[in-house]
């Protein structure tokens, strides 16, 4: 969607030049590099700004936070102020940046702190997160972060022509707490800024609810930038003009806010303002995304809907819409996605029978994480290559008879076909592991060893689109309709943990033998391959081993390429990085406290929400460590989800 740029005259124009580093031990206990930005005025310093955008983090990055600081910077320099700008801070560089902030301050004048990156509250205190945040358990992350009042504490004291005015475009909930709980938490944050004379603190969003990115800026930051062409009106009025432009531009779902200890009016520039009317801006609404700044309670409602939207924001598929509808008919993207209903409808042929609707969703997956773990009984690898599933047999050679047909030779050693149109099969042996990690990503804890003490065997691909026909043809599966055509040897989806369950009965009935979906251990164990990386090739993402939007060719947007099109693992399996998410036994659990301690699925009476493993091609490098897992309603048919088949070995 288009955006209006305003292009203002009063802003001279800025070259955002090299990163220079000015390095002042003498000053700080660390080595900080400190980005100037270049630009070419005749204007006294008014003031000192501190600009800092932090959005390289490890597990859930920002794309815009750097975009942020860079405009706000530029801005900042050509109203006259003295501009400190940083990027991608830790713990102990942000504390020193702060610091160094502080000690200018002492020169008068307008001191202003922008601030572009996650934030959170404890206990009603606003945090903002380095790269380096601990943001695994309160006090952790309390030590580890950088409090407001540290930042409005140095600002406090005394000094000619002051002003003081602090931009945070950042969440501010609380990542620790249910939903009840955090709504309640954030009716008491504690605002240091009340007690700090001629003070100003602007916040993107009311604590607990969302800080949205735009299509290049956060939504705050980008009207903030429009605003500042009217710099020297009440910066009261310019504050509360930008809530109404966020609120409108995001209907309502983005509520920023400001508190004031101002005695008079007074502009951005520290003047008197020139009561020049402020003026109506961006009337074109403006792109966003779904992606919010903070760390949200990964067992929240808000985190399932934000994922579940991200997982099927770009779909062609309306059933995955339907499927969002149905689990938020009233939520914060519900509109649009009965318009891309419509539209998707619109623009799709007349079928002859229409297709079947999805059940209703009930839980989206959370965001994983990951780490791993000790090394199990390795199995040599073995090199061979990847071949393609067998065709779809005609209709009477399925149903003639239910004697199962003569195993095929193997293909390879280690490899099983047990049936002309059952998956090739890699036999598993007998080890131990350590299942889960000690990431960020509660459902990953605690890591805890696990002994298969069984043989089993696991689908050396995915269950193809070719292998799934097989079963439609023979009546026991039902057709995955599909808008476009779908190559015979991509891994099947759109398709629930019900159809995968009609799927190994089927197989069970035509080969003989016991076929079931992997257990979560068995999953895990097979992915890692006789490893304890984070990935079975290491602890660094490397091109060519997963398939996904940051893992490399073969790689495309619309689709998963097809099965075996990437390496495989030690254990001779492909595509278990990426590709589709795959299904397996057990049902869904918040962590792996209780788990067992073997390799039997984790199941529960009646569960509907079982486990999905393996992240999907449209996931980004975050999702592929060995150790990720998501959760799905087993009943909702999703364009990500497949699944791949395991069985007992004698």
């Amino acid at each position: 969607m288009w955006r209006k740029i305003l292009i203002v005259g009063v802003f001279a124009a800025f070259s955002y030049g090299a990163l220079l580093a000015e390095v002042e031990a003498a000053d700080d206990d660390i080595a900080l590099s400190r980005i100037t930005t270049s630009v070419h005025r005749d204007v006294t310093t008014i003031g000192t700004a501190l600009v800092i955008g932090n959005g390289r983090y490890r597990n859930e990055p920002l794309e815009n936070a750097q975009d942020d600081a860079r405009a706000m910077a530029g801005k900042l320099s050509a109203l006259g102020f003295d501009v400190m700008h940083y990027e991608n801070l830790s713990s102990s560089q942000m504390r020193a940046a702060v610091s160094r902030f502080h000690r200018h301050l002492t020169e008068g004048g307008t001191g202003l702190f922008y601030y572009s990156g996650h934030g959170v509250q404890l206990n009603g205190h606003a945090y903002l997160l380095p790269l380096d945040a601990k943001v695994h358990a309160p006090e952790p992350l309390r030590s580890s972060a950088i409090g407001l009042y540290e930042i409005l504490e140095g600002m406090a004291p005394a000094r000619a022509r002051k002003l003081n005015i602090v931009v945070l475009d950042s969440c501010l909930n609380n990542p620790f707490d249910d939903p009840v709980d955090m709504r309640r938490v954030s009716k008491r944050l504690s605002d240091p800024a009340v007690s700090i004379d001629q003070t100003l603190v602007a916040y993107a969003t009311i604590p607990g609810s969302p800080a949205i990115d735009g299509e290049r800026n956060g939504m705050f930051t980008s009207r903030i930038l429009d605003a500042m062409a009217f710099a020297d009106t009440d910066i009261q009025a310019l504050f509360q003009h930008i809530q109404t432009q966020v609120s409108a531009a995001t209907g309502g779902r983005q509520q920023p806010h400001t508190t004031s200890t101002l005695t008079r009016p007074i502009s951005l520039v520290g003047n008197a303002p020139s009561g020049r009317p402020l003026l109506a801006q961006k009337s074109a609404p403006e792109s966003m995304s779904s992606r919010t700044r903070g760390v949200l309670p990964k067992d929240s409602a808000e985190q399932y809907e934000l994922t579940f939207w991200e997982s099927i924001k770009d779909s062609t598929h309306a059933s995955d819409y339907e499927a969002y509808l149905q689990a938020y008919p009233n939520g914060r993207f519900a509109a649009l996605a009965r318009a891309r209903i419509e539209r998707i409808r619109a623009a799709a042929p007349k079928p002859d029978a229409v297709p079947d609707k999805p059940p209703a969703a009930k839980a989206a997956p959370e965001r994983p994480r990951a780490p791993p773990a000790p090394k199990p009984q390795p199995q040599p690898e073995v090199a061979r290559p990847a071949p393609a599933p067998p065709p779809a047999p005609k209709p009477a050679d399925t149903q003639a008879s239910d004697k199962p047909p003569a195993p095929a030779p193997t293909t390879s050693a280690g490899d099983v076909r047990d049936c002309p149109t059952c998956p090739v099969l890699v036999s598993i042996r007998t080890g131990a592991f350590t299942m889960g990690s000690a990431a960020d990503d509660l459902s990953e804890r605690p890591p805890h060893r696990v002994t298969i003490n069984t043989p089993f065997a696991i689908g050396k691909y995915e269950v193809t689109v070719a292998q799934w026909d097989a079963c439609v043809e023979a009546g026991a599966c039902q057709r995955i309709t599909a808008p476009d055509p779908r190559p015979k040897e991509s891994p099947v989806r759109d398709v629930s943990w019900d159809d995968a369950q009609a799927y190994v009965k089927w197989l069970t009935k035509v080969s003989g033998k016991p076929y079931r979906l992997p257990s979560e251990a068995e999953w895990e164990f097979a992915i890692r391959g006789g490893t304890s990386t984070r990935y079975w090739w290491g602890d660094q993402m490397r091109p060519g081993n997963a398939n996904c939007k940051d893992c490399g060719e073969p790689w495309q947007r619309d689709a998963p390429v097809n099965a075996g099109s990437y390496a495989a693992n030690p254990y001779g399996l492909h595509d278990m990085n990426g590709s589709v998410w795959e299904w397996v036994s057990d049902c869904w659990h918040n962590s792996y406290k209780g788990a067992p301690t073997d390799a039997r699925a984790w199941d529960e009476p009646n569960c509907r929400v079982r486990v999905i493993r393996g992240g999907s091609w449209r996931e980004g490098a975050s999702y592929m460590p060995s150790s990720t897992r998501f959760k799905y309603d087993a009943s909702v048919r999703h364009s990500q989800n497949g699944f791949r088949v395991a069985r007992d070995m004698p």
